[in-house]
């Protein structure tokens, strides 16, 4: 329960430092703001064509009485529009943090020098460090897609998929986005996306305080856009203390702890 606490202290903290520099903050608003006209265009469009998809995937339905065979297409189009806005949850912060990527590690490594100054690390051109990033996200959303089909499914189940696994699937969305928005600052330091996967599982508690109310709250999107910075700033605050450099003023209070799991 406290390396809960802890997480949710760092997201609250880094909103707090995004208030206090509004003008960064403004500035870093606007990635997000552009995938989210991205995301809800690509959804209206999937919506709009979710009823001749499922015409286009379900041939053999053609031969069925009218009602069956509209019960079976209604399904498909439902199921259809789920795994969209499923994905679009999963990756809207993975194709924010690539469209910002100067905005959010400028911010990053503001935050950093409040806290203590910058870490040594690798020297990279920013196409190589676009390119990691890309990568590492690719990788990132083939393990959450792993775990939230399945989870996905069993929401089908009776009782089990009202109650268990909404429970599961806000804990792999917050885990996932914990991961996703601790890249900044990690790649900073030369750590790859499997060794940050580690570390982070050493630490759930950490990288669920912090990543489940951010999941909870990126459900809706307006709200995602404008805690977006904050978000990255909290996210660089909590791998400073998964690094051990974490400023006197981000520590946990005199007698919490930060052990592993």
């Amino acid at each position: 329960m406290r390396e809960l606490a802890t997480g949710a202290r760092y997201l609250m903290q880094g909103q707090r430092w995004v208030a206090q520099h509004g003008r960064l903050y403004a500035f870093c608003l606007l990635p997000a703001l552009i995938a989210l006209v991205l995301y809800v265009a690509l959804l209206v469009l999937l919506a709009f064509q979710a009823g001749d998809l499922a015409v286009w995937a379900t041939p053999f339905a053609d031969d069925w009485s009218g009602a069956p065979r509209n019960l079976l297409r209604l399904g498909f189009v439902v199921l259809l529009l789920a795994v969209g806005l499923m994905v679009a949850i999963l990756t809207f912060t993975a194709v924010t943090l690539l469209i910002g990527d100067p905005f959010y590690e400028s911010l990053s490594e503001k935050v950093e020098e409040s806290e203590g100054g910058l870490p040594d690390g690798p020297d990279l051109p920013w196409w190589r460090e676009l390119w990691t990033s890309l990568t590492d996200s690719l990788y990132v959303l083939m393990r959450a897609l792993a775990l939230a089909l399945p989870l996905f499914l069993l929401g089908f189940v009776p009782l089990v998929g009202q109650t268990i696994v909404p429970a599961l699937g806000f804990a792999v969305s917050g885990f996932f986005l914990t991961l996703e928005l601790t890249s900044v600052a990690m790649q900073r330091r030369g750590i790859d996306v499997r060794t940050r996967l580690r570390m982070l599982r050493a630490r759930k508690g950490l990288a669920l305080g912090f990543g489940v109310p951010l999941a909870a709250t990126f459900l809706v999107p307006v709200v995602a856009v404008f805690l977006m910075p904050g978000a990255v700033a909290g996210a660089t605050l909590l791998v400073r203390d998964l690094t051990g450099e974490a400023g006197s003023g981000n520590r946990p209070e005199q007698g919490e702890t930060t052990a592993g799991y």
